[in-house]
């Protein structure tokens, strides 16, 4: 089965989870409505469905292939990407003076989930170039700027992230990459880089790469990192392309999934230095990466949201086909499998955990937006805040999401979810980067204990959970039997939120950094099924609202279902995940001895 955008419930999400209904009527999205914003969408979802779904398949089974330093992506990729880019779909997020339409981040977060639900392989690339985009507007001088964005957003050219090195993998302290000023105001770039998405391909005439490098009189660790805009092709002053640059793709990672995706490992240097250029200040580059990183990172997430919708899609639809028994209650004969309680509780699953973490995903973007766009100086301040606790928590749990949906996926296939051929199994492999690239998940949970936690001495997380208290609030006021446990099994999983919140603020100020590095994957994991069971409520919420209304729609019911079968069935985890919280440092006291044995 081939992928269908689900248009409808990403919409419902945007505007009743995510709160762009209200975002609009406050005026904070300019000339967004709700039909441009439908309209959109469902473009989007026409693109993805008719022209970059089928490539998946083919390309997961071609890959990326490399001759004499040459990569060609698999057939059929190059003309999609071009027809992609002409549609206008690279620039929707982007700046208009440089030729973006400048819509917001929940718009560009949806779009990003149909392009990587269709295939994920494709959608590395223009990932990768709208970090790179938002990393030059921010940093860059006004000469690269003119240069260089016009062709980015306008997809002509692609951008990459050069961090990872051989002995430089999460841990930037250790870049050996050099960058030597050559006295004219470039630098010459010298060093090897690994794990280099889309670092050479056939899609553009060029490729902008960022890299991050040492100065000659730098100081150590990451303070003493700058970064550098590094052209595949030197553009002339006439915006022509010039010289090749000194740098070269050396080779491509054979990897267990992504196969159409060029991973490469880049040389820069083999002549005397890449041509670069400084993007920002000397020694600052770790700052403008982390605008690139953090537009990754919540890109990452939606990945996930991608990976599961795909692999729920396609195991929904194998199970109403496959035959198998007879379900309770059937007449003779054998059943689909879809109607065998154990088949629908997996279904059930991979469906709510799919829409909770979309609700994750767009919430963060919706606050993303807000920190840019509201009015008041102090509600852009809330919400950038709000956006950076959230952004982790969108990141890891999306991602974790996926691989859990993949594999239940795989699990409903039965032993055909085994084999290559139903299309089972490239989900699962698929989905299995996205917790470990733009920061590990581990990496993940410490950044959300550690630096976000104590964001406005706490009040950041407070505010949060006094958010998700309100949806619950609503739900016991809607005095409604078809809620079932909704409002209880929220609760709960808001006051064991709370209660671990206490626990690691505590412990950060009492300076047990153990006591908080042991409990960050636990707490991360608590973080986000009690935001995912506030994100499901809300959206039953709107359907009881719509039925209440008159709206027939047998999706509302669905919804209801879905926030009733996640609280009863997932957000029952939250007391136990609050348990390994204040437990986790004890339980590693004798790590050494356990792992010695």
């Amino acid at each position: 089965m081939s992928y269908r955008a689900p248009v409808a419930d990403m919409a419902f999400t945007l505007k009743h989870v995510a709160g762009v209904d209200q975002a609009m009527a406050e005026g904070l999205y300019g000339e967004l409505s709700v039909d441009l914003l439908e309209t959109i969408l469902e473009e989007a979802g026409k693109f993805a469905n008719e022209r970059i779904a089928p490539l998946n398949r083919m390309g997961d089974e071609t890959g990326a292939t490399i001759v004499d330093g040459k990569v060609a992506t698999p057939p059929g990729w190059k003309e999609v990407y071009t027809a992609w880019a002409e549609a206008g779909w690279n620039a929707l997020p982007c700046d208009p003076e440089w030729g973006g339409q400048g819509l917001p981040s929940v718009v560009q977060s949806a779009c990003v989930e149909m392009w990587n639900a269709s295939s994920m392989a494709f959608a590395l690339g223009p990932l990768l170039t709208a970090g790179a985009v938002e990393a030059i507007t921010a940093h860059a001088s006004r000469e690269l700027k003119e240069t260089y964005l016009p062709k980015l957003v306008a997809g002509e050219w692609m951008g990459t992230m050069n961090l990872t090195e051989p002995q430089a993998g999460s841990d930037l302290n250790a870049v050996r990459t050099r960058a030597e000023p050559a006295g004219d105001g470039s630098y010459r770039i010298t060093g090897q880089k690994i794990f280099i998405t889309y670092g050479e391909h056939d899609l553009t005439e060029n490729i902008v790469h960022l890299v991050l490098a040492r100065l000659p009189d730098a100081p150590a660790g990451t303070r003493g990192i700058s970064l550098f805009l590094v052209p595949k092709f030197l553009v002339n002053p006439d915006g022509t392309l010039g010289a090749r640059n000194d740098l070269r793709c050396h080779s491509i990672e054979h990897k267990m999934g992504i196969h159409a995706s060029p991973t490469c490992t880049m040389v820069y240097g083999d002549h005397g230095g890449a041509i670069g250029y400084l993007v920002g200040e000397e020694n600052r580059g770790l700052n403008c990466m982390f605008t690139m990183m953090n537009n990754a990172r919540l890109a990452v997430g939606v990945q996930g949201v991608a990976i599961a919708e795909r692999a729920y899609q396609h195991a929904l639809h194998y199970a109403r086909e496959r035959r198998q028994g007879r379900a309770p209650g059937a007449a003779d004969g054998m059943s689909p499998i879809a109607d065998h309680p154990d088949v629908q509780r997996m279904l059930m699953t991979m469906k709510a955990q799919t829409q909770a973490a979309r609700g994750i995903c767009y919430m963060t973007a919706a606050a993303l937006d807000r920190g840019h766009l509201a009015k008041d100086a102090e509600e852009r301040r809330r919400s950038h805040e709000m956006a950076s606790l959230l952004t982790p928590v969108a990141k890891a749990y999306s991602t974790d999401i996926g691989c859990e949906v993949a594999s239940l996926g795989v699990q409903v296939h039965g032993g055909m979810g085994f084999i290559e051929e139903t299309g089972a199994a490239q989900f699962m492999r698929d989905a299995r980067i996205a917790p470990i690239y733009e920061g590990t998940n581990g990496i993940q949970a410490i950044d959300l204990v550690m630096r976000k936690l104590p964001l406005s001495g706490g009040e950041t997380v407070r505010a949060a959970l006094a958010e998700m208290r309100k949806v619950a609030t609503r739900v016991t006021q809607a005095n409604d039997p078809v809620f079932g446990n909704t409002a209880a099994r929220l609760r709960g999983a808001v006051d064991s939120l709370d209660r671990a919140t206490s626990y690691l603020l505590k412990a950060l100020a009492g300076n047990a950094q153990q006591d908080a590095l042991a409990a960050a994957t636990p707490y991360l994991r608590l973080f986000g099924v009690a935001q995912g069971a506030a994100a499901l409520a809300r959206a039953a919420l709107a359907a009881h609202e719509a039925r209440r209304q008159g709206d027939g729609d047998p999706a509302h019911a669905g919804r209801i279902a879905l926030a009733r079968f996640f609280a009863d069935n997932i957000a029952t985890a939250a007391e136990g995940l609050e348990q390994a919280v204040t437990a986790g440092a004890a339980t590693l006291d004798d790590a050494e001895l356990a792992l010695a044995s």
